[in-house]
């Protein structure tokens, strides 16, 4: 069984986001804790069409907090550039909020992961009963790869934008830390009051 405390979620945020998340925690859109200031990164198109996914469980995709599996993912390269309709974002206002799997356990948040993009038909969803099987259901080397687009490998897309979704508010003490693109981004993070020792920069995490 993988250690999962080593399995790491990363959720992109606006850099605007971080004084509400302190605060607050990761919290839903339709929580009593929302952040009535939320800036949004995404694609407004892609988030109206999660909202009326519904998963095997019968729950709404919309209804639950998307993570990722890792870095460097084509919906970063999509917000960085502008492409799509989605308005461009520079890196360093983005910020990746850092978890692990089990820290959402140990907290006792509801979740189900996948072993692919979520609204793809041919990605499968699971629920805490699999979590230890994680380790062999996700594809660490899909996830992990530099690029996407292979001749030989039409799916590759797919597997490596495997996503874990939590269904609760996540507590700010379920955070690991943080990755910023810049020594500029981590010193506004410094001053939203986060110790320089949770922030890591990571260029690399970027486009």
């Amino acid at each position: 069984m993988p250690e999962l405390s080593k399995i790491y979620l990363f959720r992109m945020t606006h850099i605007q986001n971080i004084p509400h998340i302190l605060s607050n925690g990761i919290t839903h859109s339709s929580s009593p804790n929302s952040n009535p200031a939320f800036v949004p990164i995404g694609n407004a198109s892609l988030i109206s069409s999660r909202d009326l996914f519904v998963m095997p469980n019968g729950n709404r995709l919309g209804d639950y907090i998307p993570f990722y599996f890792g870095v460097r993912m084509p919906m970063l390269y999509v917000i960085q550039n502008g492409f799509t309709g989605v308005a461009a974002t520079n890196a360093q206002d983005i910020v990746y909020c850092v978890c692990n799997v089990q820290q959402i356990v140990n907290h006792k948040l509801d979740f189900v992961f996948t072993d692919g993009h979520a609204v793809n038909t041919f990605s499968s969803f699971y629920d805490p009963s699999d979590v230890k099987r994680i380790g062999s259901i996700i594809d660490r080397k899909a996830i992990d790869s530099k690029y996407w687009n292979d001749e030989k490998d039409l799916d590759l897309k797919r597997r490596k934008e495997a996503e874990f979704l939590v269904a609760e508010d996540i507590p700010v003490t379920a955070i690991d830390g943080y990755a910023v693109y810049n020594a500029t981004a981590q010193n506004r993070l410094i001053s939203f009051g986060i110790s320089k020792s949770d922030i890591e920069i990571f260029s690399e995490f970027y486009f």
